[in-house]
């Protein structure tokens, strides 16, 4: 096995901190939704209005991946990780002080301007680390952050919601990515792998820019992505407020419950993190193993969630939520 069919030395400890880098942006996603029934009591918020607060986290999101991403074609990504943790972190504390709409709009604003980045810039990094033949196992433990990220964070941040308040939670969320700043910024390293040219353009050719944004692939992708986010974004907003106001739940036990599609979804994108790679590895295209693959998950999903009208106990309705929100993942 040559230098080049391995990982870089260092390569599974940049991992774990990207890892806990991934777990933590999830965990400042998910906070929203978990406190939405006490954020609408306490500023007497209407289901539209939280609707707004929910959405405008994405406002920028797209935005700040596709400008960032350009940066970090030029900057290196320890830098840009690093950035990018102090923003989440800092723009937390505004809610442990008097709250109106307008300070939580503006708060998710910036904040989904620091995350839209996050899973790509990640990606990018941990590449840097190791051969494209393994690529697929790493990938799927970072992608494993936003899993574990809700499935540690919920009960430890539904208990402070409970126990204290919800401006609290988010206060510990500001806490705990200073923490990984401050990891990050002593142990954080740059990998130096570099993928060669791609096959077929001479001489080492820069790809143009039209046919990144043209290429059937990337637009297949970029539609899949599209109705997966869609589906996360409603799963962040509204999960735990339709446990609580739509199937009679408690806030404690609302709250807990909405780790279920995160478990579930951990199992799926590790499993097929898994059978991805041997696909890969034993000679199927990277279009069916990295791309058909994954969008027959995505659709797989989509044909389950409307059957939850029909279902006729919250046990049930819970199930499919699950299953059709997570299978995609």
């Amino acid at each position: 096995m040559t230098q080049q069919d391995r990982p870089l030395k260092g390569a599974w400890g940049m991992t774990a901190l990207i890892f806990l880098f991934m777990l933590i942006n999830f965990a400042d996603k998910v906070v929203v939704g978990l406190a939405a029934k006490p954020i609408m009591d306490e500023l007497k918020l209407t289901p539209e209005q939280f609707g707004l607060i929910g959405s405008s986290f994405f406002f920028l999101f797209a935005i700040s991946a596709i400008l960032v991403g350009f940066v970090t074609n030029r900057v290196q990504t320890r830098h840009t990780l690093l950035i990018m943790a102090i923003v989440w972190s800092l723009v937390q504390f505004p809610m442990l002080g008097t709250v109106s709409l307008e300070v939580l709009i503006a708060s998710r604003i910036v904040l989904g301007a620091g995350e839209g980045p996050a899973g790509p810039v990640a990606t990018h990094a941990i590449y840097k680390w190791f051969p494209d033949s393994l690529r697929g196992m790493p990938t799927a433990i970072i992608a494993q952050g936003s899993a574990l990220g809700v499935i540690i964070a919920v009960p430890a941040l539904n208990w402070i919601i409970v126990t204290y308040s919800w401006h609290w939670a988010f206060g510990a969320l500001g806490v705990v990515g200073l923490l990984w700043a401050v990891l990050w910024f002593f142990l954080g390293r740059e990998g130096t792998l570099v993928d060669p040219p791609v096959a077929g353009r001479e001489g080492g050719e820069r790809v143009p820019y039209r046919y990144l944004l043209t290429c059937p692939s990337i637009v297949a992708v970029c539609c899949t992505g599209f109705a997966s986010y869609w589906g996360l974004a409603l799963g962040l907003t509204w999960f735990t407020s339709y446990l609580v106001d739509g199937l009679g739940y408690s806030q404690k036990v609302g709250g807990n419950l909405s780790i279920l599609p995160w478990i579930f979804g951990m199992f799926v994108v590790l499993g097929g993190g898994w059978i991805s790679q041997r696909l890969k590895k034993s000679g199927v295209s990277s279009r069916v193993c990295r791309g058909a693959f994954a969008a027959a998950t995505v659709a797989l999903g989509g044909c389950v969630l409307p059957f939850i009208s029909l279902l006729p106990t919250p046990e049930l309705k819970l199930a499919c939520l699950v299953v059709g929100t997570a299978i995609g993942s």
